[in-house]
C-alpha cells in the first residue's frame, strides 16, 4: 500500500504543474505589455523605434523600472501562493479520499454481515449457521465427539403477527433470541434460518441425552410470557433435534430430517422429539397430502357425514352436525385431525370452507323439503372468522340452495376467536344480523371463555366430550358439567353434551337438565343417504 505522505506530495506536483502553467502565461502576457510601453516610449522620445530610443526611455523613465520589476514579484508571489494552494487541495483530497475509503470498508463490512446475519435479532442466518456447523462436524469427527442440531419452531408465530403486527413481532423475536441466547452457553451456536424457525448448535457431546435435556431447558425458558405493547404473550414452541454421526454426516441431511422430527414433535404431548427413522414417512405424505387436498375436492373424494342431535327431554331429532371425511384413494381414510390443520395454514381452507358449506346447505334444503325440519350445525375454523368475505359467500350459497339461515348453526370454538377477537367479532355479529344461528364449540377447553361469551349473540353451546365421557366416574366432571349447564341456561342458552355413549350419561344429563346430547349412543357419523335412512327408522 503507498504511504499517505507519497500520496500527498503526488498530490501537490499536479495541482502545483497545473497552477504553474498559468502562473507563465500571466508573466509572460506581462512581458509582453512592458516590451510594448517600452517600444511605444522609445518613439515618444525619439520619433523612432530604435536601440537610442529604448536607452532614453530606460534612463529617463524611473517609473518604468517598477513595472518591469512587477511581472517577477508577482511571478514569484504566484509560484509561492501556488505551492500552498495545492499542498492545501492535496492535503483535502486526500483527507477525502481516506474518508471515502473507510466509508466503503464500513459498508463492505455492513453488506458482509447482513448476508450473514439475520436483521431482526442480530442472530446468524441459515447461510452462517451451515457453515458453523460443517466446521463442528469436522471437529467432532476428528475427536470422536457426537454433536446435536435443535431446530426450535414458533408455533403460533403466524396468530401472534396477526394480531399484533410487523414491529411487535419483531420485538418478541428478538426476546427469543435472547432468552435462546442465554440457555446456550459456550461455543454453541444459536441462529434464525427461517420466519420462525431458531436453530441451535449443540457440539462436541458425549451422549444423545444432551440434545433432550437442551431442548427440556429451551422449553422452560420459553414458557414465562413475553411482555410486548402492556399485553403478556404465551409463546407455543416445538422442538426437532437430530445428532451426528447417527442421523447424518452432512448438514443438508442433519437439517432436513431434524425438520421431520419438528413436525412430529408439533404432533406430540411434549412438544419435543429426537428424530427416528420411522418419522420419514411423515414427511413425504404430509407434502402430499397439502398438494392433492385442493384436487380432492374438485374430483369429490371429500365426503360430508352426518351425527344426530337428539332432545334429551323428548328423544327428538333436533338436527345433526355436518362433518367432512377424506377417502383417499391411496391412504385411505384420514383424520379430518390430520388434512384440516393442513388446510388452515394455507389457502385450501377458503376452498374446503366454500364446498362444505355448499353441500350442507344442499342436504338441508333437501331434508325439509321430506318434511324434517332439522337444524343442521357446520363447523368453521379459525380463518374463516378472519376472512371479512364469508358472509357475502354463505349468502350467495343459501341463496343458490334455497335455504333460510335460522336453519344453520354455525359452530366455532374459543381458540379461533381468541386469535383475533375483534376482526372475528365483527363477522361473528355479520353472520348473527344475517339469521345464523351460532355455537360455541368444545366449550372448556380454550381460554378466556367467559370474557367474549357474554359479547356474542349465541344460541349454543356445546360440552366437550372430554367432560361428559367420565362424567359417572370423575366427581370433577360432574361439578364442571352441571355448572356449564346452569351458566348456559342463565345465559339464555341451549346446550348440548358431545360424546354420549351409554344411556346412564344420557340420564344424568337429564338430571341437569341438558338441552340436547351427541354421540354413539344415538349413532356414528353417517352419508347423506345412510342418514336419511336412519332418519325414518327413528321417526
Amino acid at each position: 500500500m503507498i504511504p499517505a505522505k507519497n500520496i500527498l506530495n503526488e498530490n501537490v506536483r499536479v495541482l502545483k504543474s497545473e497552477v504553474s502553467k498559468t502562473t507563465y502565461q500571466g508573466v509572460a502576457i506581462a512581458l509582453a505589455s512592458i516590451i510594448s510601453a517600452l517600444l511605444a516610449l522609445s518613439y515618444y522620445y525619439v520619433g523612432e523605434i530604435s536601440l537610442n530610443g529604448i536607452i532614453k526611455a530606460q534612463t529617463e523613465n524611473y517609473g518604468l523600472w517598477m513595472l518591469e520589476a512587477l511581472p517577477f514579484i508577482f511571478g514569484f508571489w504566484g509560484q509561492y501562493s501556488s505551492s500552498v494552494i495545492a499542498y492545501q487541495a492535496g492535503a483535502m483530497i486526500l483527507d477525502q479520499t481516506q474518508e471515502l475509503r473507510s466509508r466503503a470498508e464500513s459498508l463492505e463490512k455492513q453488506v458482509s454481515y447482513s448476508t450473514t446475519h439475520d436483521s431482526v435479532t442480530d442472530l446468524p442466518n441459515r447461510v452462517l449457521f451451515y457453515d458453523r456447523v460443517e466446521q463442528a462436524i469436522l471437529a467432532a469427527g476428528n475427536q470422536n465427539k457426537m454433536l446435536s442440531i435443535l431446530l426450535v419452531e414458533v408455533a403460533n408465530f403466524k396468530e401472534v403477527y396477526d394480531t399484533l403486527g410487523r414491529n411487535s413481532s419483531d420485538l418478541i423475536l428478538k426476546q427469543i433470541a435472547t432468552r435462546l441466547q442465554s440457555v446456550v452457553l459456550g461455543t454453541d451456536s444459536v441462529a434464525r434460518i427461517d420466519g420462525n424457525i431458531f436453530s441451535v448448535l449443540l457440539s462436541a457431546v458425549d451422549n444423545e441425552t444432551a440434545g433432550l435435556t437442551l431442548a427440556k431447558n429451551i422449553q422452560a425458558a420459553l414458557d414465562p410470557a413475553f411482555k410486548v405493547e402492556r399485553l403478556s404473550l404465551v409463546i407455543h414452541s416445538n422442538i426437532g433435534i437430530v445428532n451426528f454421526p447417527e442421523h447424518g454426516d452432512d448438514v443438508d441431511t442433519l437439517v432436513q430430517k431434524a425438520g421431520v422430527a419438528l413436525f412430529v414433535a408439533g404432533q406430540s404431548h411434549e412438544g419435543y422429539t429426537t428424530y427416528a427413522p420411522s418419522y420419514d414417512d411423515h414427511s413425504p405424505r404430509r407434502l402430499t397430502l397439502m398438494s392433492e387436498l385442493r384436487q380432492a375436492i374438485e374430483k369429490e373424494q371429500l365426503h360430508i357425514y352426518y351425527q344426530p342431535k337428539v332432545s334429551v327431554a323428548t328423544g327428538h331429532v333436533y338436527g345433526a352436525e355436518a362433518l367432512v371425511r377424506w377417502q383417499h384413494p391411496k391412504h385411505g381414510f384420514i383424520s379430518p385431525d390430520e388434512f384440516i390443520p393442513m388446510a388452515e395454514r394455507t389457502r385450501v381452507i377458503k376452498h374446503l370452507t366454500s364446498w362444505v358449506l355448499k353441500q350442507s346447505f344442499k342436504h338441508c334444503a333437501e331434508w325439509r323439503k321430506r318434511g324434517w325440519e332439522l337444524t343442521i350445525s357446520v363447523n368453521l375454523s379459525a380463518k374463516d372468522l378472519h376472512d371479512p368475505e364469508l358472509p357475502d359467500v354463505m349468502a350467495g350459497v343459501a341463496a343458490a340452495a334455497n335455504i333460510k339461515p335460522g336453519w344453520m348453526m354455525l359452530e366455532i370454538t374459543e381458540s379461533s376467536i381468541m386469535t383475533d377477537p375483534e376482526r372475528a367479532m365483527e363477522v361473528i355479529q355479520r353472520l348473527n344480523e344475517m339469521g345464523y344461528k351460532l355455537s360455541i364449540d368444545d366449550f372448556g377447553t380454550g381460554y378466556s371463555s367467559l370474557a367474549y361469551l357474554k359479547r356474542m349473540p349465541l344460541t349454543e353451546l356445546k360440552i366437550d366430550k372430554s367432560f361428559v365421557v367420565d362424567l359417572l366416574h370423575s366427581e370433577n366432571d360432574a361439578v364442571i358439567v352441571k355448572a356449564t349447564i346452569n351458566l348456559a341456561h342463565n345465559l339464555g342458552l341451549q346446550v348440548t353434551a358431545e360424546g354420549v355413549e351409554t344411556q346412564e350419561i344420557m340420564d344424568k344429563l337429564s338430571s341437569y337438565k341438558c338441552d340436547l346430547a351427541q354421540g354413539y349412543l344415538f349413532s356414528k357419523p353417517m352419508p347423506f343417504e345412510d342418514f336419511g335412512v336412519w332418519l325414518e327408522a327413528n321417526r
